[in-house]
């Protein structure tokens, strides 16, 4: 499940705040900045050690303030950082999740804490909001793997086949395809689409799960996200070995050899779902591994093992980066309208079909 914490909203004298550069904070740990944030570390105190505390409670203390000013909301990932999703987050969850719920806040400004096309999401279904990613640079391999040049090319190749998305794909990809899903609904929309064979793009593994959930035959695409293409069936094996009483809980985007040594495979939130009902019990999360530090947060009585295979590119959304764009307003992020049209209605598709 996603979970919101509502801003409050901004003063009328702050409403045209959200144009304009603002003077950059004093980031001094002081006692007031102490005081001010010590609720906050009260949720991540046995996951971020005492002594980094004092470098990122200005930066929370300050992009706190500055959020309420600008009228803005940030949205965290749920592999983004432990001080960000559990300090600094407005809303928290899956890709889809954050920009279904940022469409319904009242806020004019989107900070995304996640990377390139989890924004495009967001602008996507939030067109008349300013959209912010605080790197450009903040990609994905899985949404790199395939461009619309290339789901044309399948087009000709399989003419009169329809086609899915993953919604890890730019909106270049998304205005190319009959409509999306995500790794909780990915079978559902394929066998909506009422054919025999279906293309999917790009992910590799997650067609391979959906093909073993359906009879409907699976045309892919060989990408693969890089973190969850790096864990193997034989170090799941070494694990169990161990502790015979642990949990494995997998995401789909995993190898089969790692889908099956799991107990449960399935999207961000059904491993959130699973790993919280596992009271008293050890739990190892086949997935980013700040996910297994945010879930820790919630789920005190439950002992999660990590592996710790980290996504780079979700790494480069700091709390420096976050309170730097909301000063700044960069960078934003447009779609050509035409485009957005078009990677929009796949979207669209989607959420009506699975709402």
């Amino acid at each position: 499940m996603s979970s919101v914490q509502l801003p409050q909203s901004a003063p009328a004298s702050s409403r045209n705040a959200d144009r304009e550069v603002l003077p950059r904070p004093d980031l001094t740990y002081t006692p007031e900045v102490a005081a001010e944030t010590a609720h906050l570390y009260e949720r991540v105190k046995h996951i971020v050690p005492s002594v980094e505390w004092p470098f990122h409670a200005p930066y929370v203390a300050a992009i706190n303030r500055i959020k309420k000013q600008r009228n803005a909301v940030i949205l965290a990932h749920n592999y983004q950082t432990p001080e960000i999703y559990n300090c600094v987050a407005d809303v928290v969850g899956d890709s889809l999740q954050l920009a279904k719920m940022a469409a319904k806040l009242d806020a004019r400004i989107i900070v995304q804490g996640g990377v390139h096309f989890m924004a495009e999401t967001s602008k996507l279904l939030s067109p008349e909001k300013m959209v912010l990613i605080p790197d450009l640079k903040a990609g994905c391999s899985l949404a790199s793997s395939i461009t619309g040049a290339d789901v044309r090319r399948l087009r000709e190749a399989y003419p009169g086949v329809p086609m899915v998305a993953y919604v890890n794909t730019s909106a270049e990809v998304k205005a190319e395809v009959d409509i999306c899903c995500t790794s909780a609904n990915a079978v559902q929309v394929v066998e909506s689409l009422g054919t025999n064979r279906v293309l999917f793009v790009p992910d590799q593994y997650l067609a391979k799960y959906v093909q073993s959930k359906t009879s409907v035959k699976i045309i892919a695409w060989h990408g693969a996200c890089e973190v969850h293409e790096r864990f193997t069936g034989e170090e799941l094996r070494r694990y169990r070995e161990a502790d015979p009483t642990i949990r494995i809980i997998a995401h789909p985007e995993c190898p089969p050899d790692v889908i099956a040594e799991a107990d449960f495979t399935g999207s961000t939130a059904g491993m959130i779902d699973y790993a919280k009902a596992q009271h008293g019990g050890k739990v190892l999360l086949v997935t980013e591994c700040s996910m297994a530090d945010n879930v820790a947060a919630s789920a005190r009585d439950v002992e999660f093992v990590r592996p710790c295979n980290l996504c780079p590119h979700m790494k480069r959304i700091t709390l420096p980066k976050i309170l730097d764009s909301l000063l700044t307003l960069e960078h934003q992020v447009e779609i050509p309208e035409e485009l957005a049209i078009r990677a929009r209605r796949s979207v669209e598709r989607m959420v009506n079909l699975t709402q």
